[in-house]
């Protein structure tokens, strides 16, 4: 008995260890939004995947065009993939010339497209971005997937793979349709999802302004205008959605580059989506700080290795480990690490070995991430198997 208890005290002490951040200054409470006056809104840090401000965020509501963020994801999947060439050119098909007359569907905006045209992909997507063209909506879709319903599925299996149970689409465009319908936090989730997955054709969202067959029209996103660090992202509006906006600005902080990501449905104006999403990118900026904790190859410990060519293994993150905390809260961060013990080789440089959590003031939890190997281990001989296998019983 006594061996027994010797044998489960040292694994469970080998199990959990903890690794303590210096904190020295007393708890403030979270931060408090000001008011913003739309319907519903989220306020994301993507360098910490934190929600720093939210109201109503699950709420389904009409998307309006911000229904095109998708469009566009697919798209940029297709360019990706190689199934599309930015430089491609594509039928116009009668149903997109058509959208002409969706307006009296609820509005609806154009790029001005017609049968007798062959657009080039990167001339639609710029349509359909910058100018928020439904018949480009269309034409990207058929070129995609050979039909709009075809596409519209496409979404719909693309929203349920990332678990967006308050997103639905019937269109591709964004026009009223029942049963089409998102939330401002699924919004959050697709846009963001273009931002990292596609850092090449992102910057099509900060475009002020594009000409096509000598039809001039400016982005409709105001802030890309009164803010150099605003560089996107889509607005959106119909009589049921009113007005919506998805915005995200890039800004140098202590911690290094730092983006934030607002999605604001159903504002009373122009001018007020604009001024509101505005209002949330700021107080993001000012009232909450982002804290670099650890950097990706950084050793956080070293870890005995079992029949393995050598004894022991650093431990760490794969990537740059960012937590958002109230302003002036860094120095309260505290960090535990839980490691999967014994390690056992063969090891890989990067396999996931235990969890890297940090929390906040008074215990917050603010972010859990694998804990990985920064090496790899090979097995040892059969001798050095052997040994450790006995030293393992006797442990």
């Amino acid at each position: 008995m006594k061996l027994f208890l010797h044998r489960a005290f040292a694994a469970f002490a080998a199990l959990v260890f903890s690794l303590a951040i210096t904190h020295t200054a007393a708890a403030q409470p979270r931060p408090q939004p000001p008011e913003i006056a739309a319907r519903q809104y989220i306020l994301v840090d993507l360098a910490s995947q934190q929600v720093l401000a939210e109201s109503g965020a699950d709420q389904r509501a009409e998307p309006a065009s911000l229904t095109k963020l998708m469009t566009a994801y697919l798209v940029f999947n297709a360019v990706r993939d190689k199934k599309l060439s930015l430089d491609q050119a594509l039928p116009v098909s009668t149903r997109a010339w058509n959208e002409r007359g969706s307006g009296k569907k609820g509005g609806a905006s154009l790029m001005f497209i017609d049968p007798k045209m062959k657009p080039h992909v990167d001339e639609l997507l710029h349509g359909l971005i910058v100018q928020s063209g439904n018949d480009a909506a269309v034409a990207l879709a058929e070129g995609v997937a050979g039909s709009v319903e075809a596409f519209v599925a496409a979404m719909n299996k693309q929203a349920e793979a990332w678990g967006l149970k308050n997103t639905q689409f019937r269109n591709v465009t964004g026009l009223t349709e029942p049963g089409h319908y998102s939330s401002a936090r699924d919004v959050a989730f697709v846009a963001a999802k273009i931002i990292t997955e596609h850092p090449t054709l992102f910057p099509v969202y900060r475009v002020k302004s594009y000409t096509f067959n000598g039809i001039k029209q400016d982005n409709r996103n105001r802030l890309l205008a009164r803010d150099p660090t605003v560089d996107g992202m889509k607005t959106g509006r119909t009589d049921a959605a009113g007005w919506c906006l998805v915005a995200t600005a890039q800004r140098d902080t202590p911690a290094g580059k730092r983006r934030l990501l607002t999605v604001l449905l159903g504002a009373a104006s122009d001018e007020a989506r604009a001024a509101e999403s505005h209002k949330l990118l700021n107080w993001g900026y000012t009232a909450w700080d982002a804290v670099r904790v650890f950097e990706p190859g950084q050793a956080l410990a070293t870890a005995r290795v079992w029949k393995g060519g050598a004894n022991e293994v650093r431990v760490g993150v794969a990537a740059p480990l960012v937590v958002s905390v109230p302003k002036g809260e860094g120095a309260r961060l505290q960090s535990s690490m839980t490691r999967t013990d014994p390690l056992l080789a063969p090891l890989t440089a990067g396999q996931a070995v235990g969890t890297v959590d940090v929390t906040g003031a008074g215990g917050a939890a603010l972010a859990s991430v694998p804990l990985v190997t920064l090496a790899a281990v090979p097995p040892a001989g059969w001798f050095g198997r052997s040994w450790d296998a006995m030293r393992l019983w006797w442990r």
